[in-house]
């Protein structure tokens, strides 16, 4: 009999959603986080915001999961007292230009089945008087949420559902045997394994790095991450009433574009750039000297904002499936019986939505574990 019946890598925060929905329907679960803590990474350096499904493309699993996952993260919120504010989107069309691509994008989002309504300039204006705009679009169901106290209660309903959480624990080998998966893992210099019946590979910014392990040809498979730098810049407080919902401008081929955030604390930050980095590294430094061109970008919704009022604040990691210049990728969450590794489940290139939709991917590897 394995030591496990499931045992989920990476603690962040959706593996942290699926230890909280399949505790107590299967037993025992092990979540391992090579981490001091859970959610330190990529779930913990991002804009917190509830994504309403608007950019994904139709029936892809980005757009189907991030719609469902808005609905069940209000949800949640409400019922169990998580901090988060419904305080709806603004998209900005800054020049006349740009009104055919924010059409495309109505119908798009809509197409998901996401609530929206296009205002006029003067319309746009009665909202965010400080913007530009020749045109916008509202997202009523678009909002922010703490991320950490989000984490927190997954992590506590899992625990309290009989999960056990292992910290500073770092999986360095897997191989399938005798029916379940012996997994070896690395705490404080010692080795040690175990064996587990079906594994979840929700590493996040190593997932392709699991999937390896466990005998997966990344390249073939085509799960080779990129990691894609992303930076915020702030305004000081006196600045932070200047806009009252989060504000958008048209997206990019490649980026939704520098966009101002309003946390929950009623900071403002702009953010995130895109710079994909050419080694996995760690360095979550802002670079001072990017103050120019993040003005520039602000500019273009906020035209009062001066170089010299921003101030470098955070940035987070992005395990992104496209390499710089390409189309953007859909999310893969693939069992993979049909390369040898039945109960094995791989969850790779899940960056934003991913907080949004972490409700719906947990109860989603649930129905493939059952």
């Amino acid at each position: 009999m394995a030591d496990a019946s499931v045992t989920i890598i990476g603690g962040g925060v959706v593996g942290l959603a699926i230890a909280a929905e399949i505790s107590g329907k299967h037993s025992p679960v092990f979540l391992l986080e090579r981490r001091p803590k859970y959610g330190t990474e990529t779930s913990s350096r991002n804009s917190e915001v509830i994504h309403a499904g608007i950019y994904y493309q139709h029936g892809s699993l980005k757009a189907i999961l991030c719609l469902e996952g808005n609905r069940l993260l209000y949800e949640l919120c409400e019922k169990h007292q998580i901090p988060h504010r419904r305080i709806s989107k603004v998209i900005t069309a800054t020049r006349n230009s740009e009104l055919e691509e924010l059409e495309r994008l109505y119908r798009l989002g809509s197409g998901n089945g996401v609530e929206l309504k296009m205002l006029t300039a003067h319309e746009i204006l009665e909202l965010e008087p400080n913007i530009v705009t020749a045109g916008g679009m509202l997202s009523p169901s678009t909002g922010i949420i703490s991320a950490h106290a989000l984490m927190d209660f997954y992590y506590h309903t899992a625990k309290d559902r009989g999960a056990e959480i292992q910290t500073h624990c770092n999986v360095v080998g897997i191989e399938r045997k005798n029916g379940c998966y012996e997994l070896t893992i690395e705490e404080g210099g010692q080795r040690s394994s175990f064996t587990s019946e079906r594994v979840v590979n929700a590493a996040g910014l190593e997932a392709d790095t699991i999937a390896g392990l466990a005998g997966i040809d990344v390249d073939a498979a085509h799960y080779r991450l990129h990691w894609c730098k992303g930076c915020y810049f702030a305004l000081p407080n006196s600045l932070s009433k200047c806009v009252s919902h989060l504000v958008y401008p048209v997206p990019t081929k490649h980026s939704l574009g520098v966009h101002a955030v309003v946390d929950l604390g009623g900071r403002l930050k702009f953010g995130p750039d895109v710079e994909y980095l050419s080694a996995r590294t760690m360095d979550y430094a802002v670079d001072e000297s990017k103050r120019h061109a993040f003005a520039e970008s602000v500019r273009r919704i906020l035209p009062h904002v001066r170089d010299e009022d921003l101030t470098p604040d955070m940035s987070g990691l992005r395990p992104k499936l496209q390499a710089e210049g390409d189309p953007q990728k859909d999310f893969i969450i693939r069992e993979e019986s049909d390369r040898g590794l039945p109960g094995f489940i791989d969850l790779i290139g899940i960056e934003s939505p991913g907080l949004t939709a972490s409700p719906a991917i947990a109860k989603m590897v649930e129905k493939m574990l059952a």
